[in-house]
């Protein structure tokens, strides 16, 4: 685990639109980073309750982790010459990596509980907990959102929909999610991706 302090959100925030504008470029995109930015906590949500990049910003941090890993793996020598993976486009790295975890806006809430603190006192102290206003699970809500401004193609929506892996889902999720990366190599990409800036990173 790292133990990187977490950067100022605006400073985040701030590399977040750079990548973003710098390598999405289809139609709709101006409008989806009008949402994140002025129409969501995309910018202040956390990435998780308590497991990974949980404080302010973190979401967008998490994200830019996910991107860094996933350009770093696809450039590795080993998944050029011998799994064979094709080149994808800038855009499409950018566009799974940065926006793998929208389905995450607007779903944490801050809230309180009581807890003792280093003297031995009881104080309120801050949590966030799931307020989830649209259940339409994880990585499938991310692709219905990100379908509602701008068009993705098939192997952008397998890679964002089964970036979990094998976490994701029951027992019968298994060999659908083993047949998508099978099928769409970038979906288990951005899967280890996700994996190391949780797991390495977060």
């Amino acid at each position: 685990m790292s133990d990187i302090t977490p950067r100022p959100a605006a400073e985040i925030k701030a590399e977040f639109i750079s990548e973003y504008n710098n390598n999405i470029k289809r139609e709709g995109a101006d409008k989806l980073l009008d949402y994140l930015t002025n129409k969501s906590d995309f910018f202040t949500a956390p990435a998780s309750t308590r497991y990974h990049s949980a404080y302010e910003g973190g979401l967008a941090q998490h994200s830019l982790n996910v991107y860094h890993c996933l350009k770093a793996y696809l450039e590795r020598p080993r998944v050029k010459e011998v799994y064979k993976v094709k080149d994808y486009t800038d855009e499409q790295i950018a566009l799974v990596s940065l926006l793998h975890d929208i389905c995450k806006t607007d779903f944490y809430r801050v809230d309180y509980r009581n807890a003792k603190n280093e003297q031995g006192q009881w104080e309120k102290v801050p949590f966030y907990r799931i307020e989830d206003t649209l259940p339409y699970g994880h990585g499938e809500k991310s692709v219905y959102m990100i379908s509602g401004f701008m068009r993705l193609s098939r192997e952008e929506a397998m890679a964002i929909r089964w970036h979990m892996g094998f976490s994701y889902g029951g027992i019968e999720d298994r060999n659908t999610i083993g047949k998508a990366f099978e099928m769409y190599p970038l979906a288990f990409a951005l899967s280890t991706a996700d994996m190391e800036a949780s797991y390495f990173l977060e």
